[in-house]
């Protein structure tokens, strides 16, 4: 069948472009046309986006703010603001569903949309595509790239490859065409290790995936990984727009101005964090059974340590007691940390389990009154802001004779 006569594909990648920096145009229009990083003050903060004038020095996401600066020593930093992103994702994210109901979001800015049913009322795939461009256009002053194609991951692969600003439709005839010249790390889950093991075995493109035997793609990267890759380089990928997602994980982290090495103020940050996730997971209406614990030193070595409970939870204090208890375990070796994060896992929705209302072991409170007592914290912050009610210890240091030791003792 002939391109001109073949149905567009049904599966679109909506991906904002350089959605922070671009929010923060809006209010800075004297910005326009120059380089622009999104980022904090502090000398360890990273970019969090960057303008395509910046990108084009080498600046990108995640990178150090003053690694950014080097590349491109004229770039204006200007601060994140996030509910206003938050804001413009929620306005843009109803601009989809009123589209298709078929909406999976992966990101704050950026989407997955089943047109399948749409096409019957709007049109083809390209025409719907160009319409919800010009309207997230006209209606927030947003740019975004779509990716159009017969799964998602060549929809996302077309989305990377239309930016900035731009559109590219991929029919299910050309999809082996035009993915196969591609190299090895334009699939997903290729990463510089993953495509150096490939590329030892003379497993350059995608192409070379595809003709190569399955079990010569699983020698080189596993079985799992290898599989999925060959599925992939032979245009397969039977995953469909799921349009309700569960969280899989709540967290949340700090990277420290200069490395910290007292345990006082770990110990406290641990608490402002679990404090934090716990919130977030009540917001939710889900608990998590595992407690994780991040922490990154000085030489940038990484470690992950967790605890599974016997039953989940939403409550702060429960969550410290863990994080703690976990931290306590690890051996410092006199490493001072660049960064401590705390995240639950194994969430479900909450109340499924009556368990977490039982004391806990060497409390004097039912948990019960411990939760009732976060909810209320929980509605006196929504009000006045996340610093307006706090635990005593964070505000200061540790009582006559108390010290911040590893084993989580009790203030």
């Amino acid at each position: 069948m002939s391109g001109l006569l073949e149905p567009s594909p049904p599966i679109m990648h909506v991906d904002m472009d350089a959605f922070f920096a671009s929010v923060e145009l809006l209010s800075r229009p004297e910005l326009r046309g120059k380089p622009v990083i999104v980022g904090g003050r502090s000398p360890r903060s990273v970019v969090t986006s960057a303008t395509y004038e910046a990108r084009r020095y080498g600046v990108h996401s995640a990178m150090p703010v003053g690694a950014a600066l080097r590349l491109c020593p004229n770039a204006i930093v200007v601060e994140p603001h996030m509910s206003r992103y938050r804001e413009y994702s929620r306005q843009v994210m109803a601009i989809f569903r009123e589209v298709t109901p078929l909406v999976e979001p992966l990101s704050i800015d950026e989407a997955f949309l089943d047109v399948s049913g749409a096409r019957r009322l709007l049109g083809e795939s390209d025409r719907i595509a160009a319409d919800l461009r010009a309207r997230v256009l006209a209606e927030t002053g947003l740019t975004c790239s779509v990716g159009i194609a017969a799964t998602k991951f060549m929809a996302k692969l077309a989305s990377g490859r239309a930016k900035p600003d731009g559109m590219l439709v991929i029919r299910a005839s050309e999809t082996l065409d035009y993915l196969h010249p591609l190299p090895v790390r334009s699939l997903w889950g290729v990463g510089a290790r993953t495509a150096e093991q490939l590329e030892r075995l003379g497993l350059r493109t995608v192409g070379d995936i595809a003709e190569a035997p399955l079990d010569t793609v699983v020698r080189a990267v596993g079985q799992a990984t290898g599989t999925k890759l060959h599925e992939l380089a032979l245009g397969h990928d039977d995953r469909q727009v799921e349009t309700e997602s569960t969280e899989k994980s709540v967290g949340h982290e700090r990277t420290f101005d200069t490395d910290v090495s007292d345990l006082d103020e770990l110990r406290r940050e641990v608490l402002a964090q679990a404090g934090r996730v716990a919130a977030r997971l009540r917001a939710a209406g889900v608990e998590g059974r595992t407690v994780a614990l991040k922490l990154r030193f000085s030489d940038f070595t990484t470690i992950t340590r967790s605890h599974t409970l016997s039953s989940p939870t939403d409550l702060g204090r429960r969550i410290f007691d863990e994080a703690w208890e976990v931290f306590s375990g690890i051996d410092l070796a006199g490493r001072a940390v660049r960064l401590i994060g705390v995240r639950m896992e194994q969430l479900a929705p909450a109340g499924q389990a009556s368990a977490q209302l039982a004391l806990f072991p060497g409390d004097d409170e039912p948990a019960e009154e411990w939760h009732d007592a976060e909810k209320t914290i929980d509605r006196v912050t929504a009000r006045f802001g996340i610093d307006s009610v706090r635990p005593a210890s964070l505000l200061r240091g540790p009582r006559s004779g108390e010290t911040a030791d590893r084993n989580g003792t009790r203030r």
